[in-house]
């Protein structure tokens, strides 16, 4: 006999349990016992959150959304959000074996599409491009996707079932270029660390990922020609315990304050 939703997120709590990254903004001073669906714990007000909200979200959204989660705490009294940063494919994964989640953010709209018997109409938040991340100071003077193709460069890209690896795949394609990467990513912030600690020449991440570590790695422009759009889906999962919590942060994140918070960390207008 097949299991119910809830029998599910029963069954897979535990599993996924240790994948949820707690917010690194939180408060220190958080109640050690977390609210659920809403309600609120016995002790004075605001001892224990109204909705205590986990938030699955792309890797590549992973510097951004700890500033948003912290600054919509702040301005939600009572709510308290816990995100899990992964691939999209990973996300989607877990959401299809019904991990307890609140909300979905994926790096693409198939990647959402592939779930959507469980979420809600997604509303797309941000968007993002693809540049060249390179060792700081670009040593090997890499000045465009051309130069991937170099066999002396090591490489690496985001695997092929990655947002960004879909995207990197398809500009290189279309500029009939051939890179044979030295490794593939399960995630994008896999590609940034393998150029930031020097394992790779060079490899294709989203250009907030570079500028999130501009201290560490250069980042060369594709001309707009030769890239392609990222666009960011979000939505409420149907099984969500808090599911107006959870419907107001997506919304949030469309708002003047969520979007403010997204560009200035690079992304595009949705």
């Amino acid at each position: 006999m097949s299991l119910t939703p809830t029998g599910r997120r029963v069954a897979v709590a535990a599993l996924t349990a240790a994948l949820l990254v707690p917010l690194a903004a939180c408060s220190s001073n958080d109640d050690p016992e977390k609210g659920t669906g809403g309600s609120t714990a016995s002790g004075s007000a605001g001892a224990a959150p109204k909705a205590h909200l986990t938030v699955l979200a792309a890797a590549s959204l992973t510097d951004v959304f700890k500033t948003a989660g912290a600054a919509y705490e702040k301005s939600h009294p009572g709510t308290k959000i816990t995100f899990s940063f992964a691939g999209s494919q990973e996300l989607v994964a877990q959401v299809s074996q019904g991990a307890p989640a609140d909300v979905l953010v994926t790096a693409d709209t198939k990647s959402m599409d592939k779930v959507k018997a469980d979420t809600g109409t997604p509303t797309v938040i941000a968007r993002n491009r693809l540049v060249i991340a390179t060792g700081e100071g670009n040593p090997h003077k890499v000045a465009g996707l051309k130069d991937l193709a170099d066999p002396k460069l090591k490489v690496v890209l985001a695997a092929p079932e990655v947002p960004a690896g879909k995207y990197s795949k398809k500009i290189l394609d279309a500029q009939k270029i051939t890179v044979k990467p030295v490794s593939q990513e399960p995630n994008v912030r896999a590609v940034l660390s393998k150029v930031e600690l020097g394992e790779a020449d060079a490899g294709l991440v989203y250009k907030t990922d570079a500028e999130s570590a501009e201290d560490k790695v250069d980042a060369v422009d594709i001309p707009d020609g030769q890239n392609a759009i990222a666009t960011y889906p979000a939505a409420a999962l149907k099984d969500s315990g808090s599911a107006a919590a959870a419907a107001a942060f997506v919304s949030w994140l469309s708002s003047p304050e969520g979007q403010k918070i997204l560009q200035d960390a690079g992304f595009q207008k949705p």
